[in-house]
């Protein structure tokens, strides 16, 4: 360093160095004291030096790369560790032989010599086996025996790899545990959360291990990631990273595999490729371009070699598992866990079934509009090469940034507008992701399986674009209603309903004590408190304290229900980001309440009977309001009743809190096709019940709405009876008189909350007079609740008689008194 220093001075033709110049102008200013003792001097020399050397050493090893073909040594050297030389694609599948057993029996001359022939003959094909074996390649499907087989000849690479493997996880916990480290940190800690700050430590220090270990151990990362349950949530937040920190492969690797993949230059089926990807995954990249066509499209690239690094980390881990399980004296195989894990990740190696599963999913989703799915180009598409359409669309993580504001635009931070319209964006693709999550667990059964937010996209259209279709699960059905059940009954409280749910979900194990099961289930969940019948709690507190349950009595978690629960969990985490009031179950209960009303399957009538129904079959009007209440907030239940109305009930909360509403879609619901389910729950249950639940102060609203339809009916048979000069008009707040040029409207004097053409239909239903007559023959043998109902009815019948008697009155007066001045007055009668 200080030749370096030295040769400064000198007069050199050529021109100095920056870092030279500095240092000599460091030390021959004269304007300048020495100064004695300064070590921040020293210390930036000495960092100065540093960049020149390492600058040094790069030119050093680019010219090395170039000169020596040191990368094309390193492939040389690869493939004949790994033997690839020696693999034969195309060999025959060999029959597997023993080694050969001597034998001595009494031979003598020729009969000996001949029996040596034949046993060195048995060697020498076995010896010939074991030399095909070596030929023989990684299998393109999982097979454990396969697999087992491969690397059996090959122990060196396994050895090196758990070196590998081993010494990264070592060189982790020495950080974790260092004691610098946590001076460090307390000292660079703003607060004295010295929990948090540990745990966010050592899931950073464990996402830069796994992004050193390579594709596998990035992939369980990124699965671990999602469950914060289970890892806590400062380790979840840093694994998260992963998702967006992966270091994507050269360009001119990816341009290679794809022109090897579809057998022609790059140039001949794409017009445009982008230099760099704009995503990088765990087993590839995704470049944005254009087709020959002129259609947008996303390519994806596999990585280079990553079917046989993957595989091997499968292998590695199973025989670790074997291992365990004898050290642990387990009686169940943990060996099938690496060979389900093994199944997954090899089957997301191949891309062609990627986008057979894309294409399954698409058309399994078609009749859901709000579900966005990427069109493949099947011609375009190899194993290691995917070509799909291009989604343009806004990521949960950059709209959760956005409306926040942890992100800037242009170097300025975002406006307040831009922030609350994001955050409605991202509201509104977790209330359509929780349904799209219900929507492949109880209707199509076919599930995406890595719902994380990089997978996701909110397009411009309000709909939201799925993305990695390498997995999906499909769902049985009897689970599938089994999941409905669970729902239903968590909101409910039903704890003992939820337990045998479970067991019919194969989540609980034969033989469980189901009592004890129950009672803790309602002791963890007893104190949720609930709001108009939904629990006023984050999803994923409810989903915290069932799992504490299931790691108790060692429950099973089927691929489907960690899917579910992952899925609304990682939504529910990017809504509460942003909104700190939402509510999971708000937003995804609805959907529920549908499927029971409106699916007639033995099934659901089944569910929904032991909801609304008590053990005596009793008519529970109080739930079926909630259940309505709920459900009129849905898109598909809101079209019973606005289908003949001038305005939508779309997604209205307002009309949710209503219980004139819910009287309201009951009239609606009842005499419609989509009624069916709702009917044959009246039949079902006992008809006293009925009749008792008409008469109760719950049903209030529910008499005061069939009072205005009966005063409706009178006020239309009496306009019919006056003749033809009073014509009523299908509107349902304003009634139109025909007399004269002079055609004038004239606001109705009480809300009609039915059309009148659905009158004569809801007379003429003889489906609801055998509902009727069944509750009137029940209540016969309880004469006070007779005497109630009679009274309830009379009431009924006279406020309903008043109210059309008024109204036919100012109709009258308007029609032959001109310009009159008779405004029309509001009556309340209590029924």
């Amino acid at each position: 360093m200080a030749m370096a220093a030295t040769i400064s001075f000198t007069s050199s033709p050529t021109p100095i160095p920056a870092r030279f110049s500095t240092r000599a102008s460091a030390t021959t200013s004269p304007k300048r004291g020495r100064v004695v003792g300064s070590m921040g001097h020293l210390a930036e020399v000495v960092r100065k030096d540093v960049e020149f050397l390492k600058k040094g050493i790069g030119r050093g090893v680019e010219w090395a790369n170039e000169a020596l073909h040191i990368p094309r040594v390193f492939k040389t050297l690869d493939d004949v560790l790994w033997l690839r030389n020696l693999e034969e694609p195309h060999a025959p599948p060999l029959e597997p032989r023993s080694w050969p057993q001597p034998f001595y029996p009494e031979l003598s001359g020729v009969d000996l010599l001949m029996a040596d022939l034949k046993a060195l003959e048995a060697y020498a094909g076995y010896f010939y086996y074991l030399s095909k074996i070596w030929s023989k390649p990684l299998p393109e499907v999982y097979d454990p025996q396969d697999v087992a087989d491969y690397f059996s000849c090959r122990p060196h690479l396994v050895a090196l790899r758990l070196l590998e493997v081993f010494s990264s996880f070592a060189s982790a916990a020495i950080r974790i545990r260092s004691p610098g480290i946590r001076k460090f940190l307390r000292l660079s800690s703003d607060n004295d959360t010295d929990g948090s700050v540990s745990q966010y430590n050592f899931g950073m220090v464990l996402k830069e291990t796994m992004l050193s270990l390579g594709p596998t151990f990035i992939k369980v990362g990124q699965s671990l990631a999602t469950r914060p349950d289970i890892i806590g949530t400062e380790i979840s937040k840093a694994l998260s990273e992963l998702h967006d920190q992966i270091p994507p492969f050269p360009r001119t690797v990816a341009m290679k595999i794809i022109e090897e993949e579809l057998g022609s230059p790059v140039e001949s089926f794409f017009r445009y490729i982008s230099n760099e990807p704009v995503a990088a995954a765990s087993f590839g990249q995704v470049y944005r371009g254009n087709t020959i066509d002129g259609f947008n499209v996303a390519v994806k690239v596999q990585r280079p070699n990553l079917r046989h690094l993957v595989v091997r980390d499968v292998y590695i881990l199973r025989l670790g598992l074997g291992l365990f399980q004898k050290i642990a004296k387990r009686k169940s195989d943990l060996r099938l866990y690496a060979d389900e894990l093994g199944k997954g990740l090899v089957g997301e190696l191949d891309y062609t079934l990627e986008a057979a599963n894309a294409s399954e999913f698409m058309e399994a989703h078609l009749p859901f509009p709000f579900i966005r799915v990427p069109k493949m180009f099947v011609h375009l598409t190899r194993k290691r090469v995917l070509t799909m359409e291009w989604i343009a669309g806004e990521s949960p993580t950059d709209l959760l940034s956005v409306s926040t504001g942890n992100a800037v635009d242009d170097g300025s931070p975002y406006s307040g507008r831009q922030k609350l319209d994001a955050k409605k964006r991202l509201l509104d693709l977790v209330r359509k992701g929780a349904e799209a999550s219900l929507v492949q667990l109880l209707e199509t059964g076919l599930l995406h399986a890595d719902p994380h937010s990089g997978n996701l996209r909110y397009t411009a259209s309000g709909q939201i674009g799925f993305l990695d279709f390498g997995l999906l699960c499909r769902m049985e059905k009897k689970h599938q209603f089994a999941m409905l059940a669970s729902i239903v009954h968590i909101v409910n409280g039903d704890w003992a309903s939820l337990v045998h749910a479970l067991t019919e979900m194969d989540v609980v194990r034969p033989g469980t004590n189901i009592r004890r099961i129950t009672m803790d289930l309602e002791y963890a969940l007893g104190e949720v408190e609930f709001k108009d019948g939904i629990p006023d709690v984050k999803f994923s507190r409810v989903l915290g304290k069932i799992l504490s349950v299931a790691f108790k009595y060692h429950f099973r978690m089927p691929p489907y229900f960690t899917l579910v629960l992952r899925s609304l969990a990682s939504l529910e985490g990017l809504a509460v980001a942003a909104d700190g009031n939402f509510k999971t179950f708000e937003a995804a209960y609805p959907y529920v309440v549908q499927k029971l009303l409106t699916d007639n399957s033995a099934a659901t009538r089944k569910i929904l009977h032991s909801v609304i129904l008590n053990k005596k079959k009793e008519f529970q009007w109080q739930r079926l309001a909630l259940f309505l209440r709920v459900g009129v907030t849905r898109k598909g239940l809101s079209k019973v009743i606005a289908s003949t109305s001038e305005t939508s009930l779309d997604y209205a909360p307002n009309s949710a809190t209503s219980v004139f509403d819910v009287a309201n879609l009951i009239m609606r619901l009842l005499p419609s096709k989509d009624g069916v389910v709702l009917r044959r729950l009246l039949m079902t249950a006992d008809g006293a019940s009925l009749i008792q639940a008409m008469v109760s102060k719950e049903a209030k609203f529910f008499r005061q709405q069939l009072c205005t339809i009966i005063a409706d009916i009178l006020y239309q048979w009496m306009c019919e009876a006056l003749g033809q000069d009073i014509a009523i008009t299908q509107s349902s707040s304003r009634v139109r008189f025909m007399s004269g040029p002079d055609n004038r409207e004239l606001g109705s004097s009480s809300r009609l909350s039915t059309p009148i053409c659905d009158y004569n239909s809801i007379l003429r239903d003889r489906r609801l007079k055998v509902i009727f007559l069944k509750a009137l023959n029940s209540t016969r043998r309880r004469p006070v609740l007779f005497v109630r109902f009679c009274w309830a009815s009379f009431v009924m019948f006279v406020a309903a008689s008043a109210v059309a008697c008024h109204r036919i009155l100012v109709s009258v007066s308007e029609t032959y008194i001109d310009r009159v001045p008779i405004a029309p007055k509001r009556f309340a009668f209590g029924a």
